[in-house]
């Protein structure tokens, strides 16, 4: 077991935790928040996959104790060519923490700017050249408060993450993860479904504004494990959600209320030593909407780098 500088902490506690040193890090990644339309469009065409512009971004960040403190910005360019997936903007804004036996997270998405893809096999406007179909004024939306309570007391969130402490020995634990979410999709008073394949006989199909507002549970597993300074942890659930839907078309709105799956992925692996860290980490955010024989699902995710330093304490003086 590595020796807890500065803690108070028992040595029978399966993490460390460097809570009085200075953590200086870096991160760098990418989110993306694609989604695809099932329906019966005709001219053959069952599903639409509607993707944006990756761009690289990078953060700077400290964290003392309490406080916790993250710059991040974009960086110049695209991961995809432009003339087939146009520009798009991202907004990213969220909180985190721990408290007791619980880990809460707060975030609020914004994504505008998608293209259809391969929309050359019903637009005839388009070719193998250009066969996306660019849609500049869509954009998606979310907000979601999660909240996971941990039945094991030593399954400790800030060691999984591995900024200010790492696991000494394999750990698990069952969980429930509480979840409150408002997203949605929408096109600027334009139907989201492209004019070629809108259905006259279905009001869904001039939808403009697909959202919903729910709310529930999802039970799920929790495993972290190490070995020598290699640490990994998986996170996996499945539950549901109460929900309230809604769709726009003129100046109409159609509400349903229903249930939808909800599932919690997450996976985080790297290395770790007390003087510095190198995490890969990933999240995973799937939420759907059905209207009948119409579905709506979407995952928000995201995948980065995170590495950094743990400054040495400084000495105490001893008092005279």
């Amino acid at each position: 077991m590595y020796p807890v500088f500065g803690q108070k902490e028992s040595d029978s506690l399966p993490y460390t935790l460097y809570k009085e040193r200075v953590v200086l890090f870096s991160d760098l990644g990418f989110k993306s928040a694609p989604f695809t339309l099932r329906d019966d469009f005709g001219e053959g065409v069952e599903k639409l996959k509607f993707k944006h512009n990756l761009r690289l971004s990078m953060g700077l960040g400290v964290m003392y104790k309490w406080f916790s403190l993250r710059i991040g910005f974009g960086l110049p360019g695209t991961l995809r060519p432009q003339s087939r997936f146009g520009k798009s903007q991202l907004t990213d804004l969220g909180i985190n923490f721990s408290f007791k036996k619980t880990y809460w997270d707060i975030d609020a998405r914004g994504y505008s700017g998608y293209a259809i893809m391969d929309a050359q096999k019903w637009n005839d406007t388009l070719n193998d050249l250009r066969p996306n179909l660019i849609r500049p004024d869509t954009r998606a939306v979310s907000f979601s408060t999660h909240v996971w309570f941990f039945k094991n007391k030593h399954f400790k969130m800030p060691a999984v993450l591995g900024k200010v402490g790492h696991y000494n020995r394999a750990e698990s634990t069952w969980y429930f993860k509480g979840t409150l979410n408002f997203f949605g999709i929408g096109n600027e008073n334009k139907p989201i479904t492209p004019g070629e394949l809108i259905d006259t006989t279905e009001s869904k199909s001039y939808a403009h504004t697909l959202a919903a507002l729910d709310i529930g549970f999802v039970p799920g597993y929790a495993y972290v494990g190490r070995i020598d300074n290699w640490q990994f942890s998986a996170f996996g659930g499945l539950g549901a959600v109460i929900q309230s839907k809604i769709y726009t078309f003129g100046q109409t709105t159609s509400s349903l209320l229903g249930l939808a799956p909800r599932i919690d992925l997450r996976f985080i692996a790297g290395y770790s030593k007390p003087d510095y860290f190198l995490w890969f980490v990933t999240d995973f955010d799937v939420k759907s909407i059905r209207f009948q024989e119409m579905r709506y699902n979407q995952t928000f995710y995201s995948i980065k780098v995170v590495g950094g330093i743990r400054l040495k304490e400084k000495e105490k003086k001893p008092e005279n």
